[in-house]
């Protein structure tokens, strides 16, 4: 369930590597909830550009087309991080221990490979698009003010490969979990009982910063 988790923290080279990708991924959720407000604003200066000017903002349809990777994609490997993405923890949440951190490697293994083709695919998809011979370096453009289509595409496969390197973190954590028979696994999300989670989202509320290790 989205906004009840914990990842520990320590100065193991896995943790290490969690906290150097988790800057990584918070900078393209910066981008992506960039991209939201940016959205906001062009819609705001092309609605009162056909109220009072009846000129709304050229190629606003182009523009959205352009953002949607930007807030679709960007974010996933910030949530999956965290462990904000829904899922069902009817039975996952009633296992413990090695039980459980055995079927949290077999489910991120099946979304990696999940992830591995889409990263796949969607560079294929890009591909098709970029040309350095053509005009702006595309094949394609947008219909209206011909926006070139591939930085777009692009973003899908960086997203995708991002995320990638962030469920392979995680199956080195939970393998090193099942191995060693760790309670608390470094750098993987936790799922937070009933009592830290009101905590989590009273801190959240009253805008307080979370000061203990564990929280990040």
């Amino acid at each position: 369930m989205a906004g009840t988790s914990l990842v520990v923290s320590d100065d193991s080279l896995v943790s290490r590597l969690d906290r150097r990708l988790y800057a990584l991924e918070s900078l393209f959720a910066l981008l992506s909830g960039l991209a939201v407000f940016s959205l906001m604003v062009l819609a705001v200066v092309s609605v009162s550009g056909r109220n009072f000017a009846n000129q709304p903002l050229p190629g606003y349809v182009d523009w959205i087309e352009q953002a949607m990777p930007l807030i679709a994609f960007m974010g996933i490997s910030y949530v999956q991080r965290d462990g904000g993405h829904i899922r069902m923890d009817m039975l996952v949440g009633a296992l413990r221990g090695r039980a459980l951190y055995t079927a949290e490697f077999i489910t991120t293994l099946a979304i990696l490979l999940l992830m591995l083709m889409m990263v796949w695919g969607s560079w294929a998809h890009f591909d098709r698009s970029f040309d350095f011979t053509a005009p702006m370096w595309s094949r394609d453009s947008s219909m209206d003010i011909a926006l070139p289509l591939w930085p777009a595409k692009l973003l899908a496969p960086v997203a995708f490969a991002i995320l990638s390197l962030r469920l392979i973190l995680q199956l080195w954590a939970y393998a090193h979990a099942v191995i060693t028979r760790a309670e608390r696994p470094i750098a993987v999300p936790l799922v937070a009982d009933a009592a830290t989670q009101a905590a989590m989202e009273a801190d959240t509320v009253s805008g307080a910063i979370p000061g203990t290790k564990e929280d990040r």
